[in-house]
């Protein structure tokens, strides 16, 4: 394996595949060489205290960790901006990919990573690993076997903006940013890529890349990701979308950050059910499938229903089971992408899964740009 992007999502996943022992980190790759020499660190030192290994390779271009024909699967976890260029050379190369959520930084490039996947015979694993926990998974069978009766509507909440204290996000500001010294270490035009140029400031890079619309879609589409993703698994939409969209949303337009700190917007599907994705100011955090006999409400804190027996249920050897993985959570999530690599089968989160999961919220934030419903 070799990773790309080593900031907090990019080291939790080198500590969860250095718990899979069949599977080897031999290269990681930053423009952060600072991050780069603790991952080097971090895998180095599990392998040599367990097996003698040597250090893997770092490296600041990701074409060169690529470009390696000992290299079968990557981990990408990057700005979501730079999501679809680099995947598209894994793809291109042969590798497997394990890629982070959402999809891709556009509609458009979710479809070409689909078309390539499909075309090269990749398997793919979105990070969308909410599927791989059982609780989730349970809910949505619920809904999925008729216990709340005929859905009616989803609602989604997902956060506000920026929370500087970690939790649940809250809306936030920011104003201009001064331009500041690229720190030692950083490749910061690398960082830019195929962003439009803009001077270097702190408050731009790193986790902060998503509050600001050239590299990311805010929270829209990052819990959006997420639970519209769940919502989609309950709805059994997984191969389809909207078909109308209408809304609202606040976007700063004084500050550095830019993306949609308080949002709400309806999507219609063709069914007539309705799914609403909202800042928790307006919904509460969590999935929210509504029947005409009873609801089901999940989070990462647990599963709640309506009538409260309906927790006790059991889901019968001839109704509807969903997917699930070996193990559970996110750790499940990655075993899942190492047994699918080796059986060529379908992971919990296929590619195509993970660009419908996203769609939404990219429409999302055009109608609420556009400020009219989009169809």
């Amino acid at each position: 394996m070799g990773l790309i992007g080593l900031g907090s999502m990019g080291m939790r996943h080198v500590k969860g595949f250095l718990q899979e022992e069949d599977c080897r980190i031999v290269a990681v790759c930053d423009v952060d060489a600072s991050r780069r020499r603790a991952a080097v660190q971090e895998v180095g030192n599990h392998y040599a205290q367990r097996w003698g290994l040597p250090h893997p390779a770092g490296y600041n271009d990701y074409r060169e960790l690529v470009g390696r024909d000992d290299i079968d699967v990557l981990c990408i976890a990057v700005p979501d901006h730079w999501h679809a260029l680099i995947a598209l050379a894994g793809i291109y190369a042969g590798k497997d990919i394990y890629g982070e959520k959402p999809l891709a930084l556009t509609i458009a490039q979710g479809r070409k990573l689909v078309e390539a996947v499909n075309r090269y015979h990749c398997v793919w694993q979105t990070g969308s690993w909410q599927r791989s926990t059982a609780h989730f998974r349970f809910g949505c069978e619920l809904v999925r076997n008729g216990r709340i009766g005929a859905l009616q509507r989803v609602e989604v909440g997902i956060g506000g903006g920026f929370n500087p204290g970690g939790g649940q996000p809250t809306v936030q500001h920011i104003g201009p940013q001064p331009a500041m010294p690229v720190p030692a270490g950083l490749d910061y035009e690398m960082w830019l890529g195929p962003a439009p140029w803009a001077s270097y400031t702190e408050k731009r890079c790193h986790w902060n890349f998503r509050w600001i619309l050239d590299y990311s879609g805010g929270q829209v589409t990052d819990w959006g990701a997420h639970h519209i993703d769940i919502a989609h698994w309950g709805m059994g939409c997984d191969q389809t979308g909207p078909v109308e969209v209408a809304g609202r949303g606040t976007f700063p337009s004084d500050g550095l950050w830019n993306a949609a700190v308080d949002y709400d917007f309806s999507c219609t599907y063709a069914s007539g059910v309705t799914m609403r994705v909202a800042s928790n100011n307006h919904c509460r955090q969590g999935v929210h499938f509504v029947g005409d006999r009873g609801w089901v409400h999940i989070t990462r804190g647990g599963l709640d229903a309506h009538p409260k027996n309906l927790l006790k249920e059991k889901i019968g050897p001839e109704e509807i089971h969903l997917a699930r993985p070996s193990g559970e959570h996110r750790q499940g999530h990655r075993r899942d992408f190492l047994d699918c690599v080796k059986s060529r089968g379908q992971t919990i989160a296929p590619v195509e899964v993970g660009h419908r999961s996203a769609i939404p919220a990219h429409l999302g934030n055009i109608t609420m740009m556009l400020g009219r419903t989009i169809r």
